[in-house]
């Protein structure tokens, strides 16, 4: 299900994923409209804009995270036309399996839309590879991201693009034993190797936003 209130990116939007095979049984353009058609009858996943009618602020992020809290069997995208790093650690924060958080320019790259798609459809998670890039970025005067080498940032990255161990080092073209003695380096530095109850690859990323 689809949730824009552009017109014409909704319809492109419901096009493409028809042309790929998809089934859009809803495509409205408000959050209450969102909200009443998974109600009917929930999907597999839903693509909502953050900013949506009638304050345009944060009305669809409010749908997703409800979504995500009455129905956590529906994967969920939020879209948003530029960087909310707040609105993305909401999202995140509220469980870290089947959510996504694209910027709208990530659509037109329909190879990496659609890809996002299938990682929240399988039960993962998809952050956009700019969202990673700007928090790296801000987070480097915090002391315990600022102690991760180049290697073992690009490896957080990618993991925090939503990849598996095996993805990470193809697209770093180092070894699958490299990437988890990374991975294992990073959650040392940043103290969650140990952090009983919760899944360390989740919490690297939310280090990440909450920095």
């Amino acid at each position: 299900m689809l949730a824009e209130d552009s017109t014409l990116l909704r319809e492109g939007l419901v096009r493409l994923l028809t042309e790929e095979g998809h089934e859009v049984p809803a495509a409205v353009a408000d959050a209450p409209g969102l909200l009443r058609a998974v109600e009917a009858a929930p999907p597999d996943l839903v693509v909502v804009d953050i900013r949506m009618p009638p304050t345009h602020t944060d009305e669809g992020l409010r749908a997703a995270l409800e979504i995500r809290d009455r129905w956590p069997e529906v994967g969920v995208l939020v879209l948003s036309q530029h960087l909310e790093r707040h609105y993305a650690a909401q999202l995140l924060t509220s469980g870290p399996e089947r959510v996504g958080y694209l910027l709208k320019d990530r659509v037109a790259q329909v190879g990496e839309f659609l890809d996002a798609l299938e990682r929240i459809h399988a039960g993962g998670a998809a952050l956009d590879p700019e969202v990673v890039r700007q928090l790296v970025l801000r987070s480097t005067h915090t002391d315990p991201l600022a102690r991760l080498t180049p290697r073992e940032r690009g490896v957080l990255e990618s993991l925090a693009e939503g990849h598996t161990n095996a993805a990470i080092a193809a697209h770093l073209h180092i070894s699958l034993s490299a990437v988890e003695k990374h991975l294992g380096t990073v959650f040392d530095k940043l103290g969650l190797r140990h952090a009983a109850g919760y899944n360390p690859r989740i919490l690297a990323v939310l280090r990440y936003l909450e920095s």
